[in-house]
């Protein structure tokens, strides 16, 4: 596994081999490096000082108060965009809320596409994880280029008018918010749990999807608590609330995280392989070459089980047993060196690279409709 040092504040043990952090005072960094390799554990230290990799997201400290796609954006920012989208293209976007959050917050849901009668569509959401930054930046460039090149790219207008989009710029904005106000490594939702201090569940364990089986917690103070049922958090359930309302609509799930340059379909709950899994393999591939085709960002991709780590009551497990037989989850840039503290001059190649990828699956749905 990896260990990464993240001073002064913790260390965290993370992606890609497996996801258990804890958190040790700077002092006693050096402590835990020499038991480590007292015990012959195999690890690298990629952040040395956590406050100066937190100011290095930043292009410049002073943060403007627009919204901007090359930036992170505040839940504010974010929030005022969707409305403003949506006014500025009333024929290609509209807006709804699909439930509010566990502090109340509305969850605003943007629909994508022309006009039409009888369309597909393809649910796509992002900011599972508060931490994640990159992936609501992503949804946000999607609408962006959705709305820039229809009409322009073949590709997009083809999509556009033959499939409808449903984009969810951020499913956990209490957790995001708290990223941006209190801890930056913020991971889960921000509920209450019944009997315990600890806050938050992690939404992406929260499935009902071999729920808690395996790569789960049950212990409320652990990052990946998987909550005390099935959609007991409220983010959780507005979003599989909303796909079994339209699952005769919807073709394709995709869920956008961060980090590890992967690009995974189900199964995670299981060692088992999913039905077409010579299809969704396929798939992947031709989309991870597509992404690369760019800047040459190498993803891997496959089984989330066998591809990163067996992980029960995730999303894209749940959808594909809905029967929304295209599911799949990305993991964005980088591999690790930056992690969750991507810097904000890599959000613009990271979302054109992802954008060739998504697309490339969005258009094979289309041409495989079921």
């Amino acid at each position: 596994f990896q260990v990464d040092f993240w001073q002064p504040d913790y260390v965290t043990l993370v992606k890609p081999k497996m996801q258990v952090d804890f958190r040790v005072e700077a002092d006693k960094v050096f402590e835990v490096e020499h038991l480590l390799k007292e015990n012959k554990v195999e690890y690298r230290v990629l952040i040395n000082n956590l406050k100066n990799a937190l100011d290095a997201q930043f292009d410049s400290k002073a943060r403007s108060t627009s919204h901007s796609y090359e930036k992170y954006n505040t839940w504010e920012k974010i929030a005022a965009w969707t409305e403003d989208i949506t006014v500025q293209n009333p024929d290609l976007v509209s807006r709804s809320v699909i439930g509010e959050t566990y502090e109340g917050r509305p969850m605003y849901l943007l629909k994508l596409g022309k006009s039409g009668t009888n369309k597909k569509a393809i649910f796509m959401d992002c900011g599972f994880h508060a931490r994640e930054w990159i992936s609501p930046a992503f949804c946000q460039w999607f609408v962006k280029e959705a709305v820039e090149t229809y009409g322009k790219d073949n590709v997009m207008t083809r999509l556009l008018n033959n499939l409808d989009f449903y984009v969810l710029p951020v499913l956990n904005i209490d957790g995001y918010i708290y990223t941006w106000t209190n801890d930056r490594m913020w991971r889960k939702t921000r509920s209450k749990n019944s009997g315990s201090f600890c806050i938050g569940t992690d939404p992406n364990r929260n499935f009902d999807a071999g729920w808690c089986s395996i790569g789960a917690s049950r212990r409320p103070c652990d990052s990946t608590y998987c909550g005390s049922a099935p959609e007991s958090e409220k983010e959780t359930k507005a979003l599989a609330d909303f796909i079994r309302e339209h699952l005769s609509t919807i073709k394709a799930y995709l869920t956008i995280h961060s980090y590890s340059q992967l690009l995974l379909f189900p199964y995670s709950y299981t060692y088992k392989y999913p039905e077409n899994y010579e299809e969704l393999n396929s798939i992947a591939s031709a989309a991870a070459k597509q992404l690369a085709t760019l800047y040459n960002t190498e993803y891997t991709y496959g089984p989330g089980a066998t591809t990163i780590y067996p992980a029960a009551g995730g999303s894209d497990d749940w959808a594909y047993d809905q029967g929304i037989k295209y599911s799949f989850t990305f993991e964005l840039r980088d591999t690790g060196y930056y992690g969750f503290l991507l810097p904000e001059s890599q959000i613009k190649p990271t979302c054109e690279e992802t954008l060739l990828a998504v697309k490339y699956i969005a258009n094979y749905v289309l041409d495989h409709l079921y």
